[in-house]
């Protein structure tokens, strides 16, 4: 699960943050296999997507993460859930996506299929009402 600012996000869902607030990030893993999966890292990279093809990841100047934007997970047991929790800072309004990847540090371990099938998160930073 993916949740933004408090909010559960899925395929239909924009999360709207205002622009200048932190914006909480919380990424909930749950192991189903019979084996502990990891090392490993998970990378949130956002991009603004201009419904052309083209994507852009150049965004150091609009978005910022307040700590990293990489968490390092040594492992996550069967049955376990294991949560990661991060935060961003809009600097321009926009809409913009998360693009979530897996890093494996050991390839004898497979990460869980359903991982790599997280849902598309968009969101949408808009002026602070005064």
């Amino acid at each position: 699960d993916i949740l933004v600012d408090g909010k559960l996000c899925d395929c239909d869902i924009v999360v709207d943050c205002k622009v200048g607030d932190p914006i909480p990030l919380e990424v909930k893993l749950t192991n189903w296999s019979k084996h502990s999966v990891g090392p490993f890292a998970l990378t949130v990279t956002p991009y603004q997507d201009y419904q052309n093809g083209v994507h852009n990841y150049e965004l150091q100047d609009a978005i910022t993460f307040v700590g990293s934007n990489t968490f390092y997970i040594d492992s996550v047991k069967p049955t376990k859930d294991s949560v990661y929790f991060g935060a961003l800072l809009f600097l321009y309004t926009g809409d913009f996506y998360l693009n979530i990847k897996f890093h494996e540090d050991n390839c004898s371990r497979e990460l869980p299929l359903s991982w790599f099938c997280l849902p598309s998160v968009h969101i949408r930073a808009v002026e602070p009402v005064v």
